[in-house]
């Protein structure tokens, strides 16, 4: 996915504010499982929040490695939360809309 406007990330971290995190990053780390739960969270909700338990000091790496794994791109990071996104490829799915 290419990289987002300043102002695309600014209005994902807006919507992202009232969420709650999807998908938790525990002391197993990223796992299949992890990767697995993450991609189909994208592709139900497109916005997902990821809150790290552990590994929080590598949390820029594992954010980066997700990133190129599911092919989404980092909207945020909040303290010890991640904010991605991925445009759902399907038009008549897609929930977020950016304005002009």
């Amino acid at each position: 996915m290419e990289g987002l406007k300043g102002s695309q990330k600014k209005y994902l971290r807006g919507l992202a504010h009232a969420m709650k995190p999807i998908v938790w990053v525990g002391k197993q780390g990223v796992t299949p499982d992890l990767v697995s739960s993450l991609d189909q969270a994208l592709c139900d909700h497109e916005l997902v929040k990821v809150k790290f338990n552990d590994f929080k000091e590598e949390k820029k790496e594992i954010a980066a490695e997700l990133e190129a794994k599911l092919k989404c791109a980092l909207a945020g990071m909040i303290g010890h939360v991640c904010i991605f996104y991925r445009e759902q490829p399907d038009k008549d799915r897609r929930k977020i809309i950016f304005p002009r």
